[in-house]
């Protein structure tokens, strides 16, 4: 249960630094605690924890632009960031995780600035129909948070300049381009500015939680530990990791989002490879990628495999399902 609200508003619009104080917050949130974290990248990428940056990002043109690639810990697609946007994140204990009224506190938010706003599916926040929000969830199983957008005034052409949404998606999405399927709030209210919306949003998470909100405070001495962090996101090891020389290739979409899978292969066995998605469930794809490597090479042995996973939760069933489907198709 929740007994005490705290909100943190980053200093710095690195993304680095602020996806490491992210991760050092989310390692100390207490019992009964949650944490309302507000932040801004200047210029950046953020891919999902199991996408490929080749794919998903311009990433020569976006270096050369003075930009930023980073990879977050959860889940889901790429996104863009500019100071036309605030990015929320909700830390707390898994057992007091709650999405919808995390959720709620962004709705009600926009709604007390006067502009229209509503849960829109599990991961957007919709006005008029458009997202101005992207939500992400991340767990080590202890400690959980759900993370997001808010497109205020972001540049819209940078956006589809920088990211690279495969055509498939655009169309299981029923739009035509990136820009088409979002929308900036001060297109409902001309004079909306970051430092308004961050005031209300800490208005509506005392208010929707019933209870006071203070500022937190670091603990002393930490700086190693965030230093460290942000080594790690820096980290062009943990943002691209090792490039694969595949030698086959598979790719689907499903509607729970895409998979590709790039496999190396020694002697008719499976000796290494990757499989990205841009899935929520971060966890799950890791599983099958250690599932199948030293596998041999055919449909048949890899599905049995998979088969071997036997996930609890239906959405990974149903994910599992159309795995081994996607490789019995191929016939290997």
């Amino acid at each position: 249960m929740i007994k005490e609200l705290s909100y943190c508003i980053a200093e710095s619009v690195n993304p680095y630094e602020n996806l490491a104080l992210e991760e050092y917050l989310l390692e100390h949130v207490r019992e009964g605690e949650c944490i309302l974290y507000l932040w801004q990248n200047e210029k950046t990428v953020v891919i999902g924890k199991n996408q490929n940056p080749w794919k998903e990002c311009r990433i020569e043109e976006l270096s050369n632009d003075g930009g930023r690639l980073v990879r977050r810990l959860s889940g889901g697609g790429a996104v863009f960031h500019d100071l036309g946007n605030l990015n929320f994140t909700f830390l707390v204990r898994k057992e007091d995780y709650d999405v919808k009224k995390q959720m709620t506190v962004i709705v009600e938010a926009v709604k007390a600035l006067g502009i229209p706003a509503e849960i829109n599916g599990r991961n957007d926040i919709t006005a008029d129909g458009k997202k101005f929000s992207g939500n992400a969830y991340y767990t080590d199983g202890i400690h959980s948070y759900h993370h997001g957008t808010i497109l205020i005034h972001i540049d819209k052409e940078k956006l589809s300049k920088y990211l690279t949404v495969s055509r498939d998606k655009l169309v299981s999405k029923g739009v035509d381009s990136v820009k088409a399927r979002v929308v900036n709030l001060n297109e409902f209210r001309e004079d909306l500015t970051i430092n308004m919306v961050r005031d209300e949003l800490v208005k509506a998470f005392s208010k929707s939680f019933n209870l006071p909100v203070n500022k937190y405070i670091m603990d002393t001495g930490e700086e190693e530990k965030l230093h460290e962090l942000v080594e790690k996101f820096s980290s062009w090891k943990w943002i691209a990791g090792e490039k694969l020389s595949f030698d086959y290739r598979m790719e689907r979409r499903f509607q729970w989002g895409g998979i590709e899978i790039q496999l190396q292969i020694e002697k008719g066995i499976i000796s290494d490879l990757r499989v990205y998605s841009d899935a929520m469930e971060v966890a799950f794809f890791e599983k099958i990628e250690q599932q199948l490597k030293g596998c041999r090479f055919s449909s048949r042995d890899m599905a049995e495999r998979l088969n071997q996973l036997k996930p609890a939760e239906d959405n990974m069933k149903d994910i599992l399902v159309n795995v081994t489907d996607m490789v019995m198709e191929e016939q290997l």
